[in-house]
């Protein structure tokens, strides 16, 4: 996909005039209707609509300059141009200056407005990762005013119906176009599209209906979350202006790593270490996994690199699925400060086996290492 700003022919600073007046040149341009006979127009003409939906909107900007398209889309609700955002409404925008009014075309929401969606790293150990855990989270986000009630009022007083708009939260104007008489509404510009307004504000929130503050929530971290994992805290975001609704809250999961475990999917992954005679004679081993102890049968003759598996003992998979594995991979350790004694042990051992060894002649010994310097 290309990026939005190269689409719309503007540099990643530019500021909102910039982008509206870059989309509304290549609107015109790319438009069907102006293309009868490129059957690539319409695909054209949406990517362009997409990139500008995207850029013209403050807080999806922010995620698609963090995240790519994937963060922009996040929160953005269905419509039938693909679940973008983009709606008919929006293309009115582009050429008459304001979302598409009566005609049958969507109107604007009026009321209190929504408030931001906000973000936050949560770190987690491996176990808890793994396994599941609840944690207390804080950050700074706005909360309704406690003074006014979030009506963004002085207390004693009220809203008051819009004196422009008359309450409707939005102004309309008819104008000519090339489709031919073309109604229009934008959000008032004195109430903000909320229909009233504040004659004598709040002194606490100066008329907002909220107020920054510090915020401590209990998260349930399910189990199985990997790092890069993204939860949603629906209604844990900031507060809206004036009585809105609250935004949603998302957590970006990092895990830190653990000492003996990584994960592979579903699965664990682990090493065991054991001595050369316990390969060779066969062993039991006492394997601490994360979840408790299991009691290893290591049968004679196994090979460096033998993985062994135990089932069930891996990361929960979720939806009432099994628990993935936990594989355990041996490793064969070469003693290297052997006695005068263990090392005769082992020359009688590979002479009985016919197998050739260095012998004990330590000038011998010393000129392999020099030929391996």
């Amino acid at each position: 996909m290309n990026d939005y700003y190269e689409l719309l022919g503007v540099s990643r600073n530019a500021s909102d005039d910039d982008i509206k007046k870059a989309y509304r040149r290549l609107a015109r341009e790319l438009h069907p209707d102006a293309n009868p006979d490129d059957p690539d127009a319409h695909d054209k003409f949406k990517e362009v609509s997409l990139a500008y939906e995207t850029l013209r909107d403050p807080e999806r900007r922010r995620r698609y300059d963090m995240f790519g398209p994937d963060g922009a889309r996040a929160g953005a609700g269905g419509d039938p141009f693909g679940g973008q955002g983009f709606g008919l409404g929006d293309i009115f925008d582009a050429f008459f200056g304001g979302a598409g009014g009566g005609a049958g075309f969507g109107a604007r929401q009026r009321g209190p407005m929504r408030g931001q969606d906000m973000e936050l790293l949560l770190e987690l150990d491996f176990e808890d990762s793994v396994f599941g855990t609840r944690t207390e989270i804080s950050l700074r986000a706005p909360v309704p005013c406690s003074t006014c009630e979030a009506s963004g009022a002085k207390p004693g007083t009220h809203p008051q119906q819009c004196s422009v708009c008359g309450g409707a939260g939005e102004v309309r104007r008819v104008r000519q176009s090339l489709l031919g008489q073309v109604v229009t509404a934008s959000p008032c510009p004195r109430c903000g599209g909320m229909g009233q307004e504040i004659v004598d504000p709040c002194p606490d929130c100066r008329g907002e209906g909220r107020r920054t503050e510090e915020k401590t929530y209990e998260v349930a971290v399910p189990p199985g979350v990997g790092d890069g994992t993204q939860l949603r805290l629906a209604g844990r975001g900031a507060a809206g202006p004036r009585g809105g609704p609250p935004g949603d809250l998302y957590l970006h999961i990092r895990v830190r790593p653990h000492d003996r475990f990584v994960r592979d999917g579903q699965d664990l992954v682990a090493e065991i270490h054991i001595t050369f005679a316990q390969a060779a004679l066969g062993t039991h081993v006492t394997f601490s996994a994360l979840d408790g102890d299991e009691d290893l049968v290591v049968p004679a003759g196994t090979q460096n690199g033998r993985v062994f598996v135990l089932r069930g003992r891996g990361v929960p998979a979720g939806n009432g699925r099994a628990r993935g594995d936990l594989r355990v991979e041996v490793v064969v350790e070469t003693p290297t400060d052997l006695s005068k004694e263990q090392q005769e042990l082992l020359r009688r051992f590979a002479e009985l086996r016919g197998e050739e060894v260095a012998p004990a002649d330590s000038g011998f010994l010393s000129r392999i290492r020099s030929a391996f310097k």
